[in-house]
């Protein structure tokens, strides 16, 4: 029996960003989240166009990893699709295609600085699929990544005080509060503290009953 793709979780699946325009558009998409956008960065909130959206595709290709998170089709939407169930065949296998929702990175390493070992993860999912445990899931799938087929010593995370939700999952996923900067973003006519988070791949072995 085959085992667990590397590049799937129990309810998600991860793939490589493509270059096209499809996957463009959806990264776009992501950028037209506003309430995600001052929730996941310090820029400037402004209307976003496609050649930003490519800058940041572009930023992700320099990553150690950088996904696109999508939900895993169902059995059923599969046999479906594989039987062409349904009025219209061509929906019908598009439900059993995985569904993108969000992107997941791990930032690149320092060419002069590799031996330290140390990266972030970036995480935005869009609206519609928040407060599902999606969030969840994807983060601790990046974090076995990087310590695990990576070999990563330290994993950092980070969130501002006006997102508090952000800061109690980090939390409770095992990520270490180490860092506040106090009066760091300026949010919706007021200062918000920039907060950092971190894992150790000790301590992650430990959540995972390793030695």
């Amino acid at each position: 029996m085959a085992g667990r793709s590397a590049f799937k979780s129990e309810r998600l699946t991860y793939r490589a960003v493509e270059d096209n325009d499809e996957d463009l558009d959806f990264l776009h998409s992501i950028t037209l989240d506003e309430e995600g956008f001052v929730n996941s960065n310090n820029m400037i909130l402004r209307p976003q166009n496609k050649e930003s959206t490519k800058k940041w595709k572009q930023y992700l290709g320099t990553h150690l990893i950088a996904v696109i998170i999508c939900l895993t089709p169902s059995d059923a939407d599969t046999a479906a699709a594989g039987a062409g169930v349904g009025s219209d065949e061509a929906q019908t296998k598009k439900k059993a295609d995985p569904t993108p929702i969000g992107v997941v990175s791990l930032t690149g390493l320092n060419p002069r600085a590799t031996q330290h070992r140390n990266a972030n993860i970036g995480i935005d999912i869009l609206p519609d699929y928040q407060r599902k445990g999606y969030g969840t899931e994807a983060i601790n799938w990046i974090t076995q990544w990087g310590f695990k087929t990576y070999g990563l010593h330290r994993i950092g995370i980070e969130s501002f005080s006006h997102n508090e939700g952000a800061g109690r999952l980090y939390e409770k996923l095992g990520f270490v509060p180490e860092q506040r900067l106090r009066d760091a973003v300026w949010y919706q006519g007021g200062w918000s503290d920039q907060l950092g988070f971190a894992m150790l791949e000790d301590e992650w072995r430990q959540r995972q009953g390793q030695k």
